[in-house]
């Protein structure tokens, strides 16, 4: 994918493409068949054939591909680990955070009050 894309113009069915795309080029750089790529894989033919076209397929078989290619190290690597900083870890008691909320709004832009107008 290019570098100049924005989280906007990704979707769903341009990430599977792109994905499909890498892979065969993944395969075809080791030099390996599909046939016996899909057996080290242990998924069928077929399903190799649909994540490299870029079909909807499960996010096991594109797994077991990665690791049949020897790319799970660097599949990992797409997605920092998120650590919790000291600070959090303090002001959080040592609790790790479990789920998310939305954050509170810091402040009204006008303030409430019980008149209705300007000359009350």
């Amino acid at each position: 994918m290019a570098d100049n894309t924005t989280q906007r113009d990704v979707t769903s069915r341009s990430l599977r493409a792109e994905l499909g795309v890498r892979l065969a080029r993944q395969r075809l750089a080791k030099n390996v068949t599909q046939a016996a790529l899909a057996a080290n894989a242990g998924i069928g033919l077929r399903t190799l054939r649909r994540v490299e076209t870029g079909e909807p397929s499960s996010l096991d078989s594109v797994l077991r591909i990665a690791i049949a290619l020897g790319l799970a190290e660097g599949l990992m690597s797409g997605i920092p680990e998120q650590d919790i900083r000291p600070i959090e870890r303090v002001e959080s008691r040592g609790r790790e955070r479990r789920r998310a909320r939305p954050s509170k709004s810091r402040g009204r832009e006008e303030s409430w009050s019980w008149s209705d107008g300007p000359d009350d």
